[in-house]
């Protein structure tokens, strides 16, 4: 049985980030900024913009530093090679 928030297992959802925050999809090992929630879903996008994509709440986690260095300098390398404006 399902609850009002969706949590189906008695346990309580992860509390929700920030706008914009970085997060580990671990589910598809990549970093994308936090964009919202839908339907239980969390949406992240690439840093810098384009196609969004869901996942699961438990299957994500905040970016480590490593982490975020990395998806910001391949950001930044994007952005040198002219594919972001």
């Amino acid at each position: 049985m399902s609850t009002e928030n969706g949590a189906s297992n008695g346990q309580e959802p992860p509390p929700l980030p920030a706008l914009g925050a970085l997060m580990m999809d671990l589910s598809h090992d990549r970093v994308g900024e936090f964009r919202g929630e839908w339907c239980g879903q969390w949406s992240l996008r690439p840093l810098g913009g384009g196609v969004e994509w869901t996942v699961a709440p438990e299957d994500v986690r905040p970016a480590d530093p490593i982490q975020r260095l990395r998806a910001e300098l391949a950001r930044a390398n994007r952005r040198s090679r002219g594919e972001l404006l």
